[in-house]
């Protein structure tokens, strides 16, 4: 029997598990294999069984930028939950576990007189992702309050503890690989007015509301924004709200945010970003760069 039989056998890695309800497209086919992972023990045990060494790597959080192809993934998929969704508190210190949603922590955060990260509210995804990609909204971002993160390497087991430069954290950018993994990271925040941070929050979440086409599924911000204009400003100033492939439009209230109907595929959306980004350089000169992943795709 090999490593991967047996952690079957025992449960701990299931069998073409469906990845669409883990995304907020909730489109896709399955994955090959998936492990349910919620302590860092776990976690370990599966590294050491040498699966992790031998399959295709997708870790997945909230799915809240991820689009999944229709034929699925090959792969193996690391799904974090339970520790991994913990946060703790020292002074102003916040430890937050990879899994832990952005808008959760924001909120909590502001509970406990703790201001700074208010900004997480406005972004659906967990601590994992926000390292992964820098995430930021309303002027600020991930690296502007984080001290550092730990992340093991999913191939080798190695830990190590990286800071905002040792990750290069840019615009919608860490130098964090498929083999990398953010076990949990170190915020900090200042003391501050409890009710000022949730009026703040308020006006972040009413601007979402105003803004964004809320209630839809959608994977938020598709392309990053190039050079002097949001990616949104430009594709409706080239008049390409409303345009649509299968299933999937281009929202009339963000451009920048692709909406699916119920019928829509994950190669709809594809089909759709690689269509904008076509007549957005025809039309501006301008190469769109994607921000939502696509995995199981065909090159």
């Amino acid at each position: 029997m090999t490593p991967l039989e047996h952690l079957i056998e025992q449960g701990k890695v299931a069998e073409n598990v469906p990845l669409g309800p883990l995304t907020t497209y909730k489109s896709g086919g399955p994955a090959r294999y998936l492990a349910e992972i919620d302590d860092i023990e776990s976690l370990l045990e599966l590294i050491a069984s040498g699966v992790t060494a031998s399959h295709p790597l997708l870790v997945l959080g909230r799915g809240s930028n991820l689009v999944v192809a229709d034929a699925g993934f090959g792969g193996l998929v690391i799904h974090l939950s339970g520790g991994f969704a913990e946060t703790r508190i020292e002074g102003t210190t916040v430890t937050a576990g990879s899994a832990v949603p952005l808008p959760r922590l924001a909120r909590t955060c502001v509970d406990q007189g703790l201001r700074g990260l208010e900004f997480f509210v406005g972004i659906p995804g967990s601590v994992g992702g926000a390292i992964r990609q820098n995430a930021g909204c309303f002027g600020s971002e991930t690296r502007d309050r984080l001290v550092e993160a730990q992340i093991i390497n999913l191939r080798t087991g190695t830990i190590r503890a990286d800071g905002p430069d040792a990750l290069e954290l840019s615009y919608r950018h860490s130098n964090l690989g498929s083999d990398d993994l953010v076990i949990d990271a170190r915020f900090e925040t200042d003391r501050g007015d409890a009710a000022e941070g949730r009026r703040k929050i308020r006006e972040i979440t009413r601007w979402r509301r105003d803004n964004q086409p809320g209630g839809t599924l959608n994977a938020g911000s598709v392309f990053k924004n190039p050079p002097d204009i949001s990616a949104g400003e430009l594709i409706d100033s080239l008049g390409l709200k409303g345009h649509r492939v299968g299933d999937v439009a281009v929202s009339d209230k963000h451009a920048n945010f692709f909406v699916a109907g119920p019928e829509a595929t994950s190669e709809d959306v594809r089909g759709l970003v690689e269509e904008i980004k076509d007549r957005v350089l025809q039309l501006s000169g301008t190469m769109l760069e994607p921000e939502i992943q696509f995995v199981g795709f065909r090159e």
